[in-house]
């Protein structure tokens, strides 16, 4: 009786072994993804490509393509109906896309039952590719991005796209190699007004393209063309702004500076811009004005906070040597009021630097322009700031 028992126990166990060593089946794949078991497919699939036979067929990845482009369609949707939903496979349009360009190169005729072929599939997979691509270069990974793009971008072009993206996909690429400091951004803006475009954004980056390669045609007409389009955005009036302060045209820039729309002071980045057309003019006070503004709009910007740091620095600096020359002819009224005004601005600095120094506390360029102030100041914390700037250069 006990043998027998055994005996079972090993049929069972053997039964069992076999069960689990089954081997990979791309009818099983296939099941999974008929029933919309997207996840199971997924992974009965990647078995299937991880097998060296199977991974010699055009099935296989044609089959991958397909199950991959509707994980991906579905966790999206899942995404969209519930914005606390975590997408698992993000990177299922790239899988997806690789497998369809692998199985049109194992076999450019290979079809499957109810499945979408690699010259139906492709041309549709832009729009996640796309989204993908965008979510990458949040995060600042640009050069991942602009692999995303360069595919959803083939896609897009095969044919008449279904749902068109108006711009939106070359804008994305542009900027994504604008960030990587390739030149060809510009062809991609350019295509993204080509694709009916009505991001002003794509108008201000490509209008500082075509500023870097000295192409004067091309920025005044792009001003032109976006004029008409945005006729009451104020970013291409900034734009045109800086463009006649770059050509040295200070007359032409002041007058247009003098007369932007007041519509730049409801938006804290037009501010800023039109703040950098004041500084580029020595404008500190008028600029330091615009940054306050700003920064009443959008607190704790690291970009505000250290232009209003720069400004007030060099405010204080004009005052101290304003300061100096009434000290020599003896005017100490006067003299006096302007050490009043040169403290108060030079503390103004301190504080905005002391803030730029709690986003950026290893900032060398920063540390010692606060250095700077603090012994003029005479402030106890410049022993401390010293130390720090001592430590930071030895670790270097």
């Amino acid at each position: 009786m006990k043998m027998k028992k055994n005996i079972l126990f090993l049929l069972l166990l053997v039964s069992s072994s076999l069960i689990w060593a089954q081997k990979p089946s791309l009818n099983k794949a296939y099941n999974a993804y008929s029933n919309q078991d997207y996840i199971e497919a997924k992974q009965l699939i990647d078995e299937c490509v991880a097998d060296p036979k199977l991974a010699t067929k055009a099935n296989t990845f044609l089959y991958k393509g397909n199950i991959y482009m509707y994980l991906a369609n579905q966790e999206y949707e899942l995404k969209r109906t519930d914005n606390t939903y975590v997408i698992k496979y993000p990177d299922a349009p790239v899988q997806a896309y690789d497998a369809f360009k692998k199985a049109l190169e194992l076999d450019k005729n290979v079809e499957g039952y109810s499945m979408l072929s690699h010259a139906q599939a492709l041309p549709s997979l832009y729009v996640l590719l796309f989204v993908y691509g965008v979510d990458v270069l949040i995060a600042n990974d640009y050069k991942q991005a602009i692999s995303i793009f360069q595919k959803a971008t083939e896609c897009y072009e095969m044919g008449t796209p279904s749902y068109k993206l108006n711009g939106e996909l070359y804008y994305y690429y542009g900027y994504a190699l604008e960030m990587d400091h390739n030149p060809i951004a510009k062809i991609y803006y350019e295509k993204a007004i080509l694709d009916s475009s009505q991001n002003i954004n794509v108008y201000v980056r490509l209008i500082e393209q075509y500023k870097n390669a000295s192409q004067q045609d091309l920025v005044l007409s792009t001003i032109k063309k976006a004029k008409v389009i945005f006729p009451q955005d104020p970013s291409i009036n900034i734009s045109e702004v800086d463009y006649y302060f770059q050509i040295k045209d200070t007359v032409t820039a002041r007058n247009l500076l003098n007369n932007l729309p007041v519509s730049i002071y409801k938006n804290a980045d037009h501010l800023f811009n039109a703040s950098n057309c004041y500084i580029k003019d020595g404008n500190y006070l008028k600029a330091n004005e615009l940054l306050k503004t700003a920064n009443s709009l959008n607190p704790n910007n690291y970009n505000i906070l250290f232009n209003l740091g720069v400004c007030n620095y060099y405010i204080s600096s004009d005052k101290f040597k304003q300061f100096n020359e009434l000290e020599v002819i003896g005017d100490k009224t006067n003299s006096a009021k302007m050490k009043v005004e040169y403290d108060y601005y030079l503390n103004e600095a301190r504080v905005y630097f002391e803030k730029v120094v709690e986003t950026t506390p290893n900032d060398l360029n920063v540390l010692n322009t606060l250095m700077s102030i603090y012994g003029r100041l005479q402030s106890p914390k410049f022993d401390e700031i010293s130390k720090k700037i001592e430590t930071l250069k030895k670790q270097q």
